[in-house]
């Protein structure tokens, strides 16, 4: 998982279980892209205790991933719906030799792709 993008997933899974201070620092150094310096200045406190904070609040949220595995599960769940797109979009017509059995699995297709987008946005 690329670093900003692991951060990210890791906020996104884990972030309501922070603090509210280390959830707002962790906002405004990575969503928001404000510098160790804006926050220490915004916040009251040193660069280095943004920085420190910021780290600790890494450590913690990549504990809550190893104890909890939500991340990890997502990412193999996804892959799998992926698959699942994969082998849909083998399918043809010439699988089938009756016209309304081809009508009724495009149908069918069409929704399992439906639920494929649903569940990919409850995330």
């Amino acid at each position: 998982m690329k670093e900003i993008t692991g951060k990210a997933l890791l906020y996104d899974f884990y972030g309501p279980l922070l603090t509210t201070k280390q959830g707002n620092i962790w906002d405004l150094y990575y969503q928001q892209d404000y510098t160790l310096a804006e926050i220490a200045a915004e916040e009251g406190i040193s660069r280095q205790a943004v920085h420190d904070l910021l780290k600790r609040t890494e450590k913690i949220l990549e504990s809550y991933e190893e104890k909890l595995g939500l991340i990890s599960r997502f990412l193999r769940e996804k892959e799998k719906l992926v698959e699942i797109q994969t082998l849909l979009d083998k399918i043809s017509r010439d699988d089938f030799t009756n016209e309304k059995a081809w009508e009724r699995q495009k149908d069918i297709n069409s929704r399992i792709r439906e639920i494929i987008v649903e569940a990919l946005e409850d995330v």
